[in-house]
């Protein structure tokens, strides 16, 4: 018999492009060997130059979605992108904590790459104090992990620091992305209760469009897949180092599309 794929389910916004948001969550979960499922949170109208609008999806629909997955998927591992407001992340932690899925990755969407805020001020409390408890893996950029935690971070040692008061909210791994430091080198930094793993590239010479969604939906296929966090961490950096070295650039923007 045909053995079946491992369901992971992503609670996310929609991207129009096609580049990030539910559209690379499903394409990551396809070429990692899961079966996608969906709760979308928000519709965004943009593009690789700028996002547009966003429309939130009301609460009673966010619950309805959740619900329809859980109550007939085994789903093996959830991954979180753009919730969007306060009430959105109050939801979906509640949700989890009565349907416990056994892993949760946990991308804090709160900038789009045009630099349009995709998070409400007051919801970053909300995932801080709600969300971050019950997750499995977290993958916060710098900005993100600036915002969350109120300090700066520069250099290795605050990373360090950073990444122990994540852990010490709760955050069962925390992924602290370098994407946005300088350096012809990017430096991923993986921390968990066995301490830190550096995972190193060279810096592409363009810009990508949907990165963070695919790193954290890599992550959540490999755990799908019952790989432990590290291997799967490592495999979803990997990937996400191929896709973006054969990105292309289909619209007018700087950001360019990975290749799935």
């Amino acid at each position: 018999m045909r053995t079946l794929p491992p369901v992971a389910l992503t609670i996310a916004g929609s991207d129009t492009g096609g580049g990030a948001g539910i559209q690379a969550d499903l394409k990551t979960f396809r070429a990692c060997g899961v079966h996608g499922t969906t709760v979308i949170t928000a519709v965004t109208s943009q593009n690789t130059r700028r996002v547009e609008a966003v429309h939130t999806v009301p609460l009673a629909h966010v619950r309805s979605q959740l619900a329809a997955v859980f109550d007939d998927f085994a789903v093996a591992a959830v991954k979180t992108g753009m919730l969007g407001s306060a009430a959105a992340v109050r939801l979906v932690a509640r949700e989890l904590r009565r349907r416990r899925p056994p892993w949760l990755v946990v991308d804090p969407v709160m900038v789009a790459s045009s630099g349009r805020r995709l998070l409400d001020e007051d919801a970053v409390a909300a995932l801080r104090d709600e969300l971050l408890p019950l997750t499995d893996v977290f993958t916060p950029n710098l900005p993100e992990a600036e915002a969350l935690l109120g300090t700066r971070i520069r250099g290795a040692r605050q990373c360090d620091t950073a990444a122990e008061a994540l852990l010490a909210l709760g955050a069962g791994a925390v992924l602290l992305k370098g994407g946005h430091a300088s350096g012809a080198t990017v430096v991923d930094r993986y921390y968990d209760a066995a301490g830190r793993l550096d995972i190193t590239h060279p810096r592409q010479p363009h810009q990508g469009h949907g990165t963070g969604c695919t790193l954290a939906a890599a992550i959540a296929a490999g755990l799908a897949r019952n790989l432990a966090p590290r291997s799967a961490v490592r495999r979803a950096a990997a990937y996400v180092q191929r896709a973006l070295a054969q990105a292309y650039r289909v619209g007018g923007g700087e950001a360019w599309t990975l290749r799935h």
